[in-house]
């Protein structure tokens, strides 16, 4: 089965009819298979989506990518330190 990635968008409006269903009394099960995602994928969701609002889990998701890129660059550099230090000390 193929599995569908949504947007950050579509997480957060199923988390907020999530919570809408919830309050009106229906089982968290219920409203799993209401949404159409696992359970796992729903507390995933609650878990990093949580009080998020539209504007702040797109800057959050920004974030994370600047990050990552971020941690690669000092990843290559510290690399290329490592082999100029190597290279140097005249043992290869």
């Amino acid at each position: 089965m193929a599995r569908k990635r949504y947007t950050t968008e579509e997480i957060i409006r199923k988390l907020r009819e999530a919570d809408v269903l919830i309050g009106q009394g229906q089982t968290v099960a219920d409203v799993i298979r209401h949404l159409g995602v696992s359970d796992v994928t729903y507390y995933r969701w609650r878990k990093e989506y949580g009080g998020l609002k539209v504007d702040q889990a797109k800057r959050f998701k920004e974030l994370e990518k600047e990050n990552a890129r971020l941690k690669r660059l000092l990843a290559d550099a510290e690399l290329d330190k490592s082999i100029l230090r190597e290279a140097a000390s005249g043992n290869f």
